[in-house]
């Protein structure tokens, strides 16, 4: 399943994206949880940043 959204977020059309995964912790049990998003190559970067 991972070979079929690598290849879907290479398009020709200008645009590149990617599938960013970032652990989040939850301040009920302090367990780590996994938040995945794909978004544009150029805002990776400000969607790290977030919190």
């Amino acid at each position: 399943m991972a070979k079929k959204v690598v290849a879907t977020l290479k398009t020709n059309t200008g645009k590149s994206y990617a599938k960013v995964i970032r652990m989040v912790r939850s301040p009920k049990t302090n367990a780590y949880t996994f938040q995945e998003s794909i978004v544009l190559s150029d805002q990776v970067q400000e969607f790290l940043k977030k919190k």
